[in-house]
């Protein structure tokens, strides 16, 4: 069973399950995902009952007026297309729903996911700096 908390009471660097930003050449560590998460405006965690380690999230920034950005969904590989992202989603988007407006920047081959959750395709620009993608303190 998945359990769904908007708090980070109870999460630690070992009860991060490993997995998290499959694909990402310097993925950041669990103490960096903790961090970030910490200075989020808002969070929703998947924890796994029976594991009890967090096996997704979402996270948003927001000057909580006007504006949300979500910057990240993440689902470890071994519990995609369980529904957890759309849950994980769909929990911020209520969430968010007094708000004039909530962004978010996606590959397209994931804007038909978020496009059937209400969201709009968007244009928009865009600053990679790889070299600071783990998260690590410089």
């Amino acid at each position: 069973m998945i359990i769904y908390q908007d708090h980070l009471q109870g999460i630690t660097e070992s009860s991060v399950a490993p997995g998290f930003f499959h694909g990402w050449p310097n993925p950041p560590s669990p103490a960096v995902l903790i961090r970030l998460l910490a200075n989020s405006t808002f969070i929703i965690l998947a924890i796994d009952s029976d594991t009890k380690r967090m096996i997704g999230f979402i996270n948003c920034l927001s000057d909580k007026v006007l504006t949300a950005y979500i910057p990240l969904l993440e689902v470890i590989p071994e519990y995609q297309g369980r529904g957890i992202g759309k849950e994980l989603t769909a929990r911020m988007l209520e969430r968010l729903k007094g708000l004039y407006m909530v962004d978010l920047l996606c590959d397209p081959d994931v804007q038909e996911f978020y496009a059937r959750l209400g969201m709009k395709k968007a244009t928009g620009m865009l600053m990679r700096n790889y070299e600071h993608q783990s998260g690590a303190e410089q």
